[in-house]
């Protein structure tokens, strides 16, 4: 990632089809649909299609991608406002889901994105700043802005005292 001076960020990366058996696209069941993603500098991703549409499901698939880009931009623009609002964040887990609807005409949409976060912080007067900050990291989330169908989040936060 490149930032312009106008705050522009610009994304590369590398999608190689590696699902060629032989016969490449000439029937539907003929070829794998694996996918090396590969950015200079990081582990390659290895990547396929959902198992409903053929896929492998040993590797990550465009839905898995997005709901896990989903779900990591929420956990750090939350950190980010918890930082800014003097809270103390000890742990984060999400358990994230996501809902995809075919619509019956070979494409489909995700309809609805669900963060579960759960988490602990150092004190108990945090709690509640802790709470409102999933707001702000909502209204940060560079993906949640970019997508068209609504990201909720259900968060539970303890306090580790």
């Amino acid at each position: 990632m490149a930032a312009t001076p106008l705050g522009e960020h610009h994304y590369a990366l590398t999608a190689t089809w590696t699902g060629n058996t032989g016969a490449g696209t000439s029937g539907y069941r003929d070829y794998r649909r694996d996918v090396t993603i590969a950015i200079e500098g990081k582990p390659a991703l290895l990547a396929s299609s959902d198992t409903p549409f053929r896929g492998d499901p040993s590797r990550w698939n465009p839905e898995d991608l997005l709901l896990a880009a989903l779900s990591e931009c929420h956990l750090l623009s939350y950190l980010h406002a918890c930082v800014s609002a003097g809270v103390v964040v000890l742990s984060y887990r999400d358990s994230a889901t996501g809902v995809m609807r075919e619509d019956g005409r070979g494409s489909g949409a995700f309809v609805e994105v669900m963060l579960r976060p759960e988490v602990v912080v150092a004190e108990a007067s945090m709690i509640e700043a802790a709470e409102h900050a999933h707001a702000q990291a909502h209204e940060w989330c560079f993906i949640a802005n970019s997508v068209n169908f609504p990201v909720r989040h259900e968060a539970r936060v303890s306090s580790a005292r």
